[in-house]
């Protein structure tokens, strides 16, 4: 092999592949003087460091955001919007809900969970969550969200990607795009879920024909040691100098060819991954090690030595409270985005009993509040914006599938919050009719959503694009209003 002669990078790669391969090519350049003390990383080879902070289009309010997918879709009149005519015409249809939705439904049905006045702003909670109404205060509380279906993939990937086709870049990684991340030794954007992948799976947190660096890395947090949390990370065979050596080759042969070949994005991608996997071998054991938190931050969050993990309606659920407590580690390390989904798959999909709720509940109330309060006492929690919100909310009608009803899809109006990061502190923004069927005061789709968090992270969702297929392309598409009624 003449190590002069020009290769095209798929070329290199094919004949040197990895491992004894790479460092048989690596002495050989080495001899030759290719490499040393001096070698080039991609960075500096002409690809740029991707993840590197970019100035925002104008000052952000937020620096990072923490997304608590309640996956499955969170019923709002047993939660946060309380409607007390759903109890003097429980049973009944009115023209107000007598419309379609993914199922057939009955007559209305009234909460069987209490609600009381929290707080100074005096918002309505109910008993499903007595921690979380302990920090109403700090709530923004939109009750006029709308979504365009009520089925499950097209509201998760409306909600994650603006769209509802799997082919468009998540919220995670258009802010990854946007403003790079403020570790260059972790991810961007990192999406947690226990023990399994919640809905749709990939298409959600990846960065479809936005350059591969910004995907969401996927983290089960069903086993938390800190040296597995993240798959495939270490090398078993190699030392760290030699897996520097490794990276230093490929990229100074990408540099010698840059000119010369067509630009490959995927390989491009590939390249700052490895260089990005090799610098997180030391970073995220210690971000992922909660050992190193205290027993009163781990008593805060409500995390056991005891398993949480149980399954209800067929649906498994649990580990939550570790999972926000992480969101907490990472998110102050300078991840950008941190989604943690409820639990695998859509765990909020109670057709067969809405009392299926309170355990859910149980599970993450105490863990949320902490984690709101933790960020608070910390100082982070007004440069970071944790938004609450799943696909879609729940009829206020009966869903009659079991002999103990539910309640079906409801897409037409639901609720969301959002705490921190800019936003106007025990606010409720919008309503819903007087059932909680529709939005009807104030409407927000999820473009205005995803434009207002834009917005709050210093971006112009208007600006924020990217050329693909011969057109523009961004996050909101060709909608989307940024709400400034509930800016701070």
């Amino acid at each position: 092999m003449d190590v002069h002669a020009p290769l095209s990078r798929r070329e290199l790669l094919s004949r040197v592949g990895t491992g004894i391969g790479s460092l048989g090519l690596a002495a050989v350049m080495d001899q030759a003087g290719w490499l040393g003390p001096g070698t080039l990383h991609a960075s500096e080879a002409g690809l740029g460091n991707s993840l590197t902070p970019k100035a925002p289009h104008f000052a952000p309010r937020a620096k990072r955001v923490i997304h608590l997918l309640m996956n499955g879709g969170v019923s709002h009149v047993d939660t946060f919007d309380h409607k007390p005519l759903l109890e003097k015409y429980h049973g009944q249809r009115p023209a107000a809900v007598d419309i379609k939705t993914l199922r057939k439904t009955e007559g209305l049905m009234k909460s069987p969970f209490e609600f009381q006045r929290h707080g100074q702003s005096g918002r309505w909670v109910s008993e499903l969550f007595p921690h979380l109404a302990q920090c109403i205060d700090d709530l923004c509380v939109i009750h006029s969200m709308h979504t365009d279906l009520p089925e499950h993939v097209a509201g998760l990937l409306m909600m994650n990607t603006g769209a509802i086709q799997p082919n468009r870049p998540s919220l995670g990684a258009w802010l990854g795009y946007g403003l790079g991340t403020e570790n260059q030794n972790l991810p961007s954007f990192i999406s947690m879920c226990h023990k399994g992948r919640h809905r749709p799976g990939e298409p959600g947190w990846n960065s479809s024909f936005l350059p591969g660096i910004y995907s969401g890395t996927f983290v089960d947090t069903g086993n938390l040691d800190p040296r597995k949390v993240v798959p495939d990370l270490r090398n078993p065979y190699l030392s760290r100098a030699e897996q520097q050596r490794q990276v230093d080759l490929l990229a100074r042969m990408n540099r010698l060819n840059l000119e010369r070949v067509e630009r490959d994005q995927a390989l491009e991608a590939r390249i700052q991954s490895f260089e990005l996997a090799y610098r997180m071998q030391t970073t995220a054991p210690e971000a992922f090690d909660l050992s190193r938190e205290t027993q009163a931050t781990r008593d805060l969050y409500g995390i056991t030595d005891e398993p949480t993990y149980s399954t209800i309606g067929g649906r498994p659920f649990g580990g939550f409270a570790e999972g926000c407590l992480l969101a907490r580690r990472l998110s102050e390390r300078g991840v950008r985005v941190v989604q943690l989904a409820f639990a695998p798959d859509i765990a909020w999909d109670d057709h067969g009993d809405i009392l299926w709720h309170r355990p859910k509940a149980k599970d993450c109330d105490q863990a949320i509040a902490a984690l709101l309060k933790d960020l608070k006492a910390r100082g982070l929690l007004e440069e970071t914006l944790v938004l609450w919100a799943g696909e879609f909310g729940r009829t206020p009608t009966a869903d009659p599938s079991t002999k103990r009803p539910g309640r079906d899809h409801n897409h037409y109006g639901f609720t969301v919050w959002m705490a921190g990061g800019g936003v106007k502190a025990g606010m409720t923004y919008g309503a819903t009719d007087d059932f909680g069927m529709r939005a009807v005061h104030d409407r927000v789709h999820v473009h205005d959503l995803h434009a207002t968090i834009l917005h709050l992270m210093g971006l112009d969702h208007e600006r924020l694009t990217y050329r693909y297929s011969g057109r523009d392309f961004r996050l909101t598409d060709v909608h989307g209003r940024v709400i400034h009624e509930i800016l701070a």
